[in-house]
């Protein structure tokens, strides 16, 4: 028998006001500092899986190499096709045939990184390219697969619209070299040629040498490559440019240009460094300048120049010529970022920031 007087039970006592708002608050505070974790987390997976795409592809480029004695062509082009034009000549009355560019430097990868039946589908094609022209290589120009995908860049789902449409995305890109203004930038590599600093870029000597990796109708041996293939880069990462306007050809693996899956001229003139945010600095057909977000080009300009550019913070993935991966920071000097694409500068090298 209970004896206590009703006065004298316990009753449960709740949260006040103020213990609700304290709770509520340190909850909040909590989450705070795990959303940044959660994203550093992320960001850090996402930068790894990013590396180990470029180091498939740098494999599958040596691969490419031992069997046909040396690197993939940046592009295949034919004589006659327009080597700066994918879509327009500036004439009307062109005849199509001027922009029948060929398959690049990933699509002649393709068996080398699991994607053997994709090749094969259209190897008749981009067998028969250079004595006919043949053009249906480009039926696989849709397929999309995580090994051309960097996964911290968002804009994968929508196509490039240019050349027929349909193009997928991609992050990767080859090193053609090339020094924008005389030489030319992307043209000034065709066939191997060497072009050299004539005008001066960066303050660097005037005899210092731009050659390229993987340039038009080119690729280079690795263990020919005069600055050494652990001093040179052969892949870095490029941004896609969807976001910007579908026409924006950045980003798109398939398509051997500048800014879709070559950088050129990466390191003179406007275009100085990795993620460089100067105005007008990709010269690539239908680009739309967004220099504040770090896609900085000039409109209206046909292919010539492509900056290395990724997603991640503080610099950007890139894979040397002997397959190794590092990540370069944007704040290298011009001098560094020269010396690490220039195939043959034929300096001594010190890579520090």
């Amino acid at each position: 028998m209970n004896t206590l007087s009703p006065r004298w039970r316990r009753v449960p006592k709740g949260f006040t006001l103020i213990e609700l708002l304290v709770v509520i608050a340190i909850i909040a505070i909590l989450i705070g500092l795990l959303v940044p974790a959660v994203q550093k987390v992320r960001e850090a997976a996402a930068r790894m899986q990013c590396s180990n795409n470029l180091k498939q592809l740098a494999i599958a480029c040596h691969s490419f190499q031992d069997t046909n004695g040396s690197l993939p062509a940046a592009v295949q082009m034919r004589a006659g096709v327009s080597r700066t034009n994918a879509t327009f000549t500036g004439n009307p009355l062109t005849p199509p045939a001027n922009l029948n560019f060929g398959p690049n430097w990933i699509v002649m990868i393709l068996p080398y990184i699991e994607q053997t039946a994709l090749f094969t589908s259209v190897s008749s094609s981009i067998n028969s390219y250079p004595t006919n022209g043949d053009a249906n290589w480009r039926s696989i120009r849709s397929n999309q697969f995580s090994t051309v995908v960097c996964p911290s860049d968002t804009g994968t789902k929508n196509a490039y619209t240019g050349v027929g449409g349909g193009w997928a995305r991609g992050n990767y890109a080859c090193n053609a070299g090339g020094i924008h203004g005389p030489d030319g930038g992307w043209t000034g590599t065709e066939g191997g040629r060497i072009p050299v600093n004539s005008w001066g870029w960066a303050g660097l000597p005037t005899d210092l040498a731009g050659g390229g990796v993987m340039c038009i109708n080119w690729g280079h041996n690795i263990a020919r490559i005069q600055d050494g293939s652990s001093n040179t880069i052969m892949l870095t990462e490029v941004r896609i440019g969807a976001h910007l306007s579908p026409l924006d050809p950045r980003g798109t693996w398939a398509l051997g240009f500048p800014g879709a899956s070559v950088v050129a001229g990466h390191f003179s003139w406007d275009n100085t460094l990795p993620n460089n945010t100067e105005d007008n600095s990709d010269d690539c057909e239908g680009c739309i300048n967004d220099s504040r977000g770090g896609m900085g080009a000039w409109p209206g300009c046909p292919y010539q120049q492509g900056q290395a550019r990724g997603r991640h913070t503080g610099g950007v993935n890139v894979a040397m010529a002997d397959a190794s991966v590092r990540f370069v920071s944007n704040s290298i000097s011009q001098a560094n970022w020269w010396f690490m694409n220039s195939a043959n500068d034929g300096r001594s090298h010190n890579f520090g920031d």
